[in-house]
């Protein structure tokens, strides 16, 4: 093997092996995760519908570039309308949450309690949508979220 010859080879083995470290790095390296908390917490339906909406649209964006996202939409206050059985999204948060399982609607308990001393109803008597996850209360469930670095939007 002439000098020219060994010269080339060496040279596409060298190639070769920089390239194999290459895609390993790229394998390794951790894929950021996109975590977002939204806040309801008024009562007004054209929040609660723009609140999905953007929700359904971080979904449809990270997913289109193959990157992991997480959302969970916390009612609590007047918003807490949002995750009763009498909602006037009850309908789309059923399809959402079928169709999206990365989006979780958690439901204030001190609200849902609230509610019922408001209503003169006892505590079971205020349904909430099979869809929503009880935490004990909303505005510290978005704290606890943040403190944990998920990106906070309040509409």
């Amino acid at each position: 093997m002439d000098r020219r010859s060994f010269n080339r080879a060496a040279t596409g083995l060298m190639a070769g092996v920089a390239g194999l470290f290459a895609s390993s790095a790229k394998a390794d390296t951790p894929q950021k995760q996109h975590r977002i908390v939204f806040q309801v917490s008024g009562g007004d339906a054209g929040i609660m519908n723009m609140v999905l909406n953007n929700a359904k649209n971080a979904v449809d964006y990270y997913s289109e570039r193959r990157e992991p996202v997480q959302i969970e939409i916390v009612a609590f206050g007047p918003g807490y309308l949002m995750l009763r059985d009498n909602s006037p999204m009850r309908f789309r948060i059923a399809e959402m949450r079928q169709k999206f399982p990365s989006i979780v609607f958690s439901a204030c308990q001190n609200s849902r309690r609230a509610v019922a001393r408001e209503e003169g109803k006892k505590l079971e008597e205020i349904i909430e949508l099979p869809e929503a996850t009880d935490v004990p209360a909303g505005v510290v469930r978005v704290n606890e979220l943040q403190e944990e670095g998920w990106s906070y939007i309040r509409p």
